[in-house]
C-alpha cells in the first residue's frame, strides 16, 4: 500500500504539469469584472467568445456555458497563452462557418452538431485538428506552437 501511495503523488504532479489549463479551468475564484473585456459575438450565425488576456478574462471565458467547441492557443515550453491566432472553422472543405483573425488565446464557439475542421495559424505556421461536436460535452482543442516567433 505504501508503494501505491508513493506513485500517486508523482503521477498527480505530472498530470497537473502536463495540463496547466485544466487546473485553471476548474478555478471558481471570484472574477474582477472590471478587467473582463470579452463579449459574445456572432459570425455566420455562429456565436463565439474570443479573448482570455489576463487571469480574470481567462476565468470568465472558462466559466461560461453553452459553447460546444473550446479552443486554446499557446506557445513555448511554458505553454504561454497567445492572442494573435487566425482561426478558420469549416463544416466541409470550402464551407467556412467561422473565420477569425487576431483571436485567442481562448475561443469558445457554439456550432450546430457535426464534424468540423479547424485550422489555426500563427506567424504563418498552421495547426490542424478536427472536432465532432454535438449536444453533449464541449469538445476541447489545444493548438500549440513550439516557440515559432
Amino acid at each position: 500500500m505504501k508503494r501505491f501511495h508513493s506513485l500517486i503523488l508523482p503521477l498527480a504532479t505530472v498530470g497537473l504539469l502536463m495540463c496547466p489549463t485544466l487546473s485553471q479551468a476548474t478555478s471558481l475564484d471570484p472574477i474582477d469584472n472590471a478587467g473582463v473585456q470579452v463579449q459574445r459575438q456572432e459570425q455566420n450565425g455562429v456565436a463565439y467568445l474570443s479573448g482570455g488576456i489576463g487571469e480574470d478574462e481567462s476565468k470568465a471565458i472558462q466559466q461560461t456555458t453553452g459553447y460546444n467547441l473550446h479552443m486554446t492557443f499557446s506557445t513555448g515550453p511554458g505553454n504561454e497563452y497567445v492572442p494573435d491566432v487566425s482561426v478558420v472553422v469549416q463544416k466541409a472543405p470550402g464551407q467556412t462557418v467561422l473565420n477569425l483573425s487576431q483571436a485567442g488565446p481562448l475561443v469558445y464557439a457554439q456550432l450546430p452538431p457535426g464534424k468540423y475542421t479547424v485550422v489555426a495559424t500563427r506567424n504563418g505556421v498552421e495547426r490542424h485538428d478536427t472536432a465532432d461536436v454535438g449536444s453533449g460535452a464541449a469538445r476541447n482543442l489545444v493548438f500549440h506552437w513550439n516557440g515559432e516567433n
